[in-house]
């Protein structure tokens, strides 16, 4: 498990480079229709300043955008004292415990690492689990905070948002450009037009597919945790029979949850920040085989 922690720090670094490098052929491509170098400075400078604010704000954002609650050990003993076990039991520090008013059940964890970490259930949850299910469900939320996938989802949350932004001001730099005798050359506008529409495309499935995997490794680490994988296994069967989807709909903070909030099926399967849930189920039942 602390080989994977390790790891998960590299990928930091290395999603960092890897949005860096994409930054960085925006830049090239824009000082290339306009003969300036300035606008790859400007390109590091506006995505690093907007990445930086994002990643600080992110999880503030997150909170206030799915209408999640803070709540004290005497407004849900149950959820409070199940979290507050957890993190005595794995040494972690008691992060900010939230509740969202939902019917659907589901869980996220949030936050820059394990001291500013913040855990949320919602209402349906609560509702639907046992306490064995809970603690596995929480457990997976503080492994999130374990690994330092919150660390990992925030810096790419904010990566992913600057170079839509950076992506959006180059179309609307190439679409009013105007005519004159200096006019750039047809390639690199082109090139402008094809990099815009899919660098923020390739920053998604960057997203997704570091989304999906640490979603099974917060499923390993819940089941490390509680020392009972069926407990997880039983909560994704309930929530899989029961559903998933929130009443509250927002993409940008859907990679956070436990179970995909959001509507679809079928090809919008393909750009699930989750893998299958059924894919999980297995997973788990061939850890509890080989324990």
């Amino acid at each position: 498990m602390y080989s994977q922690i390790a790891s998960n720090k590299r990928k930091t670094w290395l999603i960092i480079a890897l949005f860096v490098v994409i930054l960085g052929a925006l830049g090239w491509i824009v000082s290339n229709i306009y003969g300036s170098p300035m606008f790859l400075y400007l390109a590091f400078i506006v995505g690093g300043v907007y990445a930086l604010i994002e990643y600080f704000a992110a999880a503030k954002i997150a909170l206030a955008v799915n209408g999640a609650k803070e709540i004290k050990k005497s407004d849900n003993p149950r959820l409070y004292r199940t979290v507050e076990n957890l993190t005595i039991a794995t040494g972690m520090p008691m992060p900010k415990v939230y509740i969202m008013n939902d019917p659907s059940p589901n869980a996220f964890a949030t936050g820059r690492d394990p001291q500013h970490a913040v855990v949320c259930a919602t209402t349906g949850l609560l509702e639907i689990m046992n306490d064995s299910e809970l603690e596995a469900v929480m457990a997976h939320e503080i492994g999130h905070v374990k690994n330092y996938d919150i660390r990992v989802m925030m810096i790419v949350f904010g990566l992913v948002s600057a170079i839509g932004l950076i992506a959006d001001i180059i179309m609307h730099m190439v679409w009013f450009m105007g005519d004159d005798e200096d006019s750039p050359n047809p390639i690199f506008i082109v090139l402008g037009i094809v990099a815009a529409i899919l660098a923020p495309f390739v920053a998604m499935l960057v997203q997704l597919a570091v989304s999906r995997r640490r979603e099974y490794l917060a499923d390993g680490t819940s089941a490390l945790t509680t020392r009972y994988p069926e407990g997880l296994i039983s909560a994704l069967e309930k929530i899989r029979d029961h559903g998933s989807t929130m009443k509250r709909q927002n993409t940008a903070t859907a990679h956070l949850f436990f179970a995909n909030p959001l509507k679809g099926k079928s090809f919008a399967r393909l750009f699930s920040t989750h893998p299958p849930i059924e894919d999980r189920i297995k997973r788990l039942r061939d850890m509890g085989a080989h324990a």
